[in-house]
This record gives C-alpha cells, structure tokens and sequence, in this order.
C-alpha cells in the first residue's frame, strides 16, 4: 500500500504541475478572446434559454415523429447534479487547508474564464450528436471521431472518462457521504456503502430518462436550499464580509504568501478543486449537453455555461464564505466535509451537522448517478454489447462500495490522476475544433441581431460546416 501511495504522489506531482495548470488557462484565455467574453455578454441569453427550456420538455428542430428527447433543462440538471457534489463541500474546504484562503480566489478565476472552455465543449458535443436508442448520444469521444476522424482518441477518451467518473469520482462521492453521515449520526460507513450501493444500482438499471427526472428533482432543491443557509449566514456576518474577501485576495497575493510558496499552493489547489467541481474543459458536461433537443447547438453550450457559474461562482463560494465567517480551523487537524460540518456547526449549533450530512447525500448522490451516465455514454462508444454495460453497472455499484471503506486520501488521489489524464485528451480535441463552435456562435448571434428569437440551425446553414452533424 505505502508503495502504491508513492506511484500515485509522483503521479500527480507530474500531471498537477504548472504545465497542466498553463493548459487549462491558456485555453480559457483563448477561448474568452475568440468568442468575445461569450461567458459574460451573453449572460442574459443564457438565463432566457434555461428558463424557456424549462417549460418546454423535448423542444427544438429535429425530432421524429414519436420520439421522446432529453430537455434541454433535464440535460442541464443531469450535468449539474454530476457537478454539484463533494467538490462544492468537501473539495472547497480541501482547498482552503492545503492552499489557505487564496485558493478561492483562484477557484472564481477558473470559473470565469474556464467557462469559455464549456461553452465551446458543450457546443461540439450538440454538432456531433447522434440519435441512440433512447435519447441522443455523444460527448468528446464522438467529436474525437467525427470531427478529427481520430477513432483511437475518441477510444482512449471513453475509456478515461468511463474510470474517471464510475469508478474515481463515485469512490469519492460515497466515501464523502459516509463520513458526513459517521460524524453526524454515527452511522457505520460499511452499512451506509451498502444502501448507496443498492439505491445506485436501482436508478442507474433505469438509464438515462430516469436519471434525468431523478436529477431534475433532486438538484433544484437541494441548490436552493443550501444558498439560501449560506445567504443566511452571510447577512448575519455581513459586517465580516470585507475582511473575508480582503483575506482571500491577500492570501491570492500577499507577500507573505509569495515568500513562503503559499501563492503556488493556492492556485494549484484552487485549480484542480475548482475543477473537480465545475468540471469546464474536462470533457465531462458534454457528454450530457449532446442529448438534448435544441434547436441550436449553440443553446446547449450557453445552458451548460450557466452551470459552471451556479456551480463554482454560487455553491462553492457558500461553503467558502462559511468556512471563512465560522473561524474553524484550517490547519488540517479537521478536513474534508468534516470541516464543512464543523464551520455550520459554529454558526447555526448541532443542527448545522446534521443538515451538512443530509445536502452532502443529496449532493453527492446526485452526482453518483450523473457521473455514471458519463461512463455509461462512453462504454456505449466503445462497445455495444449490452453484457459489458451490465458489468459497467454492477462494478460502478462496487466501487460505490469501495469508496465508502477507502481512505479519503486514496479516493481525493486516484480522481487527481484519472480527471488530469483526460482533461489533456479534450483540451487538445477542442482547441483543434474551436474553430467550429465559434462559427456556430457567430450564426447565432447573427440570427440574434437579425431579431430571430429562436435561431434554428440545420446542416449547411454554415458552408464551412455543411458535412458536419448527422442529426442538424
């Protein structure tokens, strides 16, 4: 075990090195020029289309006679219910023990720009689309194959994302809710892994229609309610809230911080959990934003856009703000969720643990499920043999299992390394297919200005892209 230990250190000291952070903001940098800050101007368009989206299941150009489609906003929850998990309670405070309170800022930073790398994503991943047996399918592994005609990519991507968001992150979601449930009740983490076990099995044997209206109940409330405890908690400290943000920007920056290597700390840890949890240029969210019914590819990648700011801008700066107003301690004699639980407790009394327990269960169930329909998209690129899905499922229920017995370490570890791997496969696919979504984003606009409410795309629409799209 120490030997294994080792391998995964080294592991990530190779692949979380300033190389692989350059990356991720070289490539949001770019794609925030190239579309004109698209994540900021069109923010208005954004909200529009999620709210129409909402009340209209299944709608857009395209649908056959009797088929049944993904909305846009069952699309949306199903990607934010993946999103919207540990990293928002106990990856934040990770990041505050190991990179102090200046990670947070950096956490905001790679929200930001990091959106431009969604929209562009989520935006191929709508283009390159296929019609499945129940919904549409596609995702980076499709575009890998369609649009770079790199089937061999596309393959080594389905397999990286099939263990990233199965195995790794779902080891880390179950381990994180049997600790907050042992803390707060003192449930036995093995009894706990085998209702976890049994609750996934059953949802996810339903596919990706029930998945989608699990998701589109579960993530609403769950969202509402914890902003609306952390906005509690602001207001009742609203006369610390300067000096919380001053520390956050100084620790960002400080000389104190830059002499001591603090600052490397901060961004890299602000980084990597800012990414876990908002997943932008992962090559996750599209997986999910290609089986919607949209009637522009462009739709999606604003709706999936939104989703990063709701994850990292709102939620995790909740469980930041909490941590920071409470005075916990940070130095990493209490982590993970366990931290969370112990802040809510110092602003709100016993109760804050126990609500801790209860929005991580339904966080991170949530994002069980979603992950798993990630991997089970990609499984179905790679094969279609029904008997190797069926033993997908029943070993995503294993390690469900796993990460309920496993050490939160090993769990945090293993999804650094699987999440950076294929972080590298999608970035490379999309800057060399940027060109594509932006093109789109251009007809959009222009249908936009030409006062069409509801731009339509359909195949040669755009001459540079005639041959692209089997499902436009």
């Amino acid at each position: 075990m120490e030997i294994l230990y080792e391998w995964i250190d080294a592991t990530n000291r190779i692949l979380w090195s300033y190389l692989l952070i350059a990356l991720l903001l070289g490539c949001a940098v770019w794609f925030t020029l190239r579309t004109r800050f698209v994540q900021f101007r069109m923010m208005r368009e954004m909200v529009r289309v999620l709210g129409e989206s909402a009340n209209t299941p299944g709608a857009g150009s395209g649908a056959h006679s009797g088929e049944k489609h993904i909305s846009s906003f069952q699309a949306f929850a199903v990607s934010l219910a993946s999103r919207v998990g540990t990293g928002n309670l106990a990856g934040v405070a990770t990041a505050i023990v190991v990179g102090g309170p200046g990670a947070v800022f950096w956490m905001w930073v790679i929200a930001l720009l990091g959106a431009s790398s969604a929209f562009v994503e989520s935006t191929l991943a709508q283009l390159y689309k296929r019609r499945g047996r129940d919904s549409y399918i596609g995702g980076p592994a499709y575009y890998m194959q369609q649009g770079l005609g790199l089937r061999w990519m596309g393959l080594c991507f389905a397999v990286l994302i099939s263990v990233t968001f199965g195995f790794a992150f779902n080891s880390v979601q179950s381990n994180t809710i049997c600790a907050a449930w042992e803390g707060a009740f003192g449930f036995d983490p093995a009894m706990m892994g085998v209702v976890l076990t049994l609750l996934t099995l059953w949802i996810i044997f339903g596919g990706i229609r029930q998945i989608a209206r699990v998701s589109s109940v579960i993530v609403p409330v769950m969202a509402l309610g914890y902003i609306v405890l952390a906005l509690g908690i602001v207001l009742f400290n609203a006369g610390h809230f300067v000096g919380v943000v001053e520390l956050i920007v100084a620790n960002a920056f400080g000389w104190e911080q830059a002499l001591g290597g603090g600052i490397g700390a901060a961004l890299m840890q602000g980084i990597k959990r800012g990414l876990f949890s908002n997943e932008a240029g992962m090559g996750s969210a599209p997986n999910v934003a290609a089986t919607a019914q949209v009637s522009h590819p462009v739709k999606q990648g604003l709706i999936q856009t939104f989703g990063v700011f709701t994850d990292t801008l709102v939620i995790c700066t909740c469980t930041a703000f909490i941590i920071l107003f409470s005075g916990a301690p940070a130095d990493g004699s209490v982590g993970g969720v366990q931290l969370t639980q112990a802040a809510l407790s110092r602003e709100i009394g016993p109760a804050g643990s126990i609500f801790v327990a209860v929005a991580i269960l339904l966080f991170a169930f949530s994002s069980i499920i979603g992950n798993y329909y990630y991997g089970e998209a990609n499984v179905r690129f790679i094969t279609a043999n029904r008997a190797v899905l069926f033993v997908y499922r029943l070993l995503v229920g294993g390690m469900v299992m796993f990460g309920a017995l496993a050490t939160l370490d090993l769990a945090w570890s293993l999804a650094d390394i699987t999440m950076g791997l294929m972080t590298l496969c999608n970035l490379a696919a999309i800057v060399l297919l940027g060109k594509q979504a932006f093109l789109l984003l251009q007809d959009y606009t222009a249908q936009k200005h030409a006062g069409i409410r509801n731009p339509v795309y359909v195949r040669g629409r755009i001459p540079e892209l005639q041959d692209k799209g089997e499902c436009w």
